[in-house]
């Protein structure tokens, strides 16, 4: 069962399967509450950050100390966590230049105070438990999905294949229509891991960070 729930800017989602549940990636503070709410009901055991960028680990550390559950995350993008300018950010459509934009805008020093203040854009301090790696079994917590690579959009990103479901982060985007990632460090990889997802076939539900799931196709 898949229960997606607005976390602020980007999806969550919680991945249920028997007696076993995890949560992907965990939304901005201004949710993280409610957040916690469905995931106490579900009985999460882990946590599965698709990259480390802030809408979607922003609540990393305050929801792995009340639930008391592991962090997982490719280690490539633990400087993210600190620094959303950490690795560059390139686009070549308008709306991705207009994002990446907005991204470096907001991180100039005097802006970046303000919403600090405002809890905007800081992610409180943490260490990823596990490192998530291309391959990764959740089968230890009771759900029967594995960790898919899929780098480009950040140099760790990571989707979540469960069954026919895959959560694909932001390697993928929904803004609109259906698309590949708006901006990204990496074209090329951006590219290939969207080839990646287009091979995993049609029966694939693809579960977006942001934007409403669609069938999977060639991308």
């Amino acid at each position: 069962m898949v229960e997606m729930i607005k976390g602020g800017m980007a999806n969550c989602y919680i991945v249920s399967q028997g007696d076993g549940a995890v949560l992907v990636d965990t939304g901005t503070a201004k949710c993280r509450d409610r957040i916690l709410d469905k995931c106490r009901a579900a009985g999460v055991k882990l946590i599965v950050l698709t990259h480390g960028h802030y809408d979607h680990a922003q609540n990393a550390a305050y929801l792995s100390q009340a639930l008391g559950v592991p962090v997982a995350m490719h280690p490539a993008d633990a400087p993210l966590l600190e620094d959303i300018l950490a690795e560059p950010i390139h686009a070549h459509t308008f709306q991705g230049k207009a994002m990446a934009a907005l991204i470096r805008l907001g991180q100039r020093p005097r802006l970046k105070k303000i919403a600090a203040r405002l809890q905007k854009n800081e992610i409180p301090p943490f260490a990823p438990d596990i490192a998530l790696h291309d391959g990764f079994s959740l089968e230890p917590f009771s759900v029967e999905a594995k960790a898919v690579a899929l780098p480009g959009h950040t140099r760790g990103s990571v989707g979540l294949l469960a069954g026919g479901d895959l959560f694909a982060g932001d390697a993928l985007m929904n803004l609109g229509k259906p698309d590949k990632a708006a901006h990204y460090v990496d074209r090329a990889a951006m590219e290939a891991s969207a080839e990646k997802i287009a091979a995993l076939g049609e029966n694939i539900t693809v579960w977006f960070g942001h934007g409403k799931p669609a069938r999977n196709r060639a991308w």
